[in-house]
């Protein structure tokens, strides 16, 4: 089995420490996580000076609005050449077709991900929003849209990575946030799962924030997490 990668997740709105925190982990990781904190407050020039260390950019803005919508900004994204851009499932069929059609012209290659259940969400939560599935089967079903779609890959809970792989096959790319270690806090994440066991669950891409970010030594822990991934692969 190869070893997942792991892409540390650079939620930091000010620059100056965004790149601090770039230079120490860059090094030790596969790639950079980019979400909406980052983004709102750095905009498209934070993205390219990211892009400058070389690393491959995991764009997470969750895009989610009207399809005409989506794709406009998808195509302005797409200028920004990050590897991977997610979109929310939920969306629809016809949201994610257009997002994935926007990018058919542009330069480099965009992989499109289709964003299934957050990790913060548990059934309660679901439930309280009118989604009357467990966690699982709304990632399933909305897994599908995604994938019939033309997404190439899925984010998803670790929890439901084996599920997935079991319905979809070794094809589709499967990213996992909310990865926790073992003795670190769970946070604001209900469905997490170990590095090692989220990889032999399935997983492509390990999404690891605060277990690195948060740590004396985001380097170091960081080399840990990939360690640990060596010796399970």
């Amino acid at each position: 089995m190869a070893r997942a990668q792991v892409y540390c997740a650079i939620d930091r709105a000010d620059m100056d420490a965004a790149n601090a925190l770039v230079a120490e982990v860059a090094p030790v990781v596969d790639g950079l996580k980019l979400g909406l904190e980052f983004f709102a407050a750095n905009g498209p020039g934070g993205v390219r000076r990211v892009r400058s260390s070389g690393r491959p950019i995991f764009l997470d803005l969750k895009l989610f609005d009207i399809p005409n919508q989506v794709a406009g900004t998808v195509s302005a994204v797409a200028r920004l050449q990050p590897q991977f851009l997610t979109l929310h499932a939920s969306g629809g069929r016809a949201m994610l077709k257009a997002a994935v059609d926007a990018t058919h012209d542009m330069p480099g290659r965009v992989r499109m991900l289709g964003v299934t259940v957050l990790t913060s969400l548990d059934d309660a939560d679901l439930d309280s929003i009118g989604v009357h599935r467990s966690p699982a089967d709304q990632v399933r079903a909305l897994a599908e849209i995604a994938l019939e779609a033309g997404c190439e890959g899925l984010v998803c809970a670790a929890a439901e990575v084996a599920m997935l792989r079991n319905t979809f096959g070794r094809q589709p790319l499967l990213v996992v946030p909310g990865i926790r270690p073992a003795g670190v806090p769970q946070g604001d994440q209900k469905r997490t799962l170990s590095p090692r066991d989220a990889q032999a669950a399935g997983a492509d891409i390990l999404v690891v924030g605060r277990p690195i970010t948060d740590a004396e030594s985001p380097a170091a822990a960081a080399e840990t997490i990939v360690a640990d991934l060596d010796g399970g692969s």
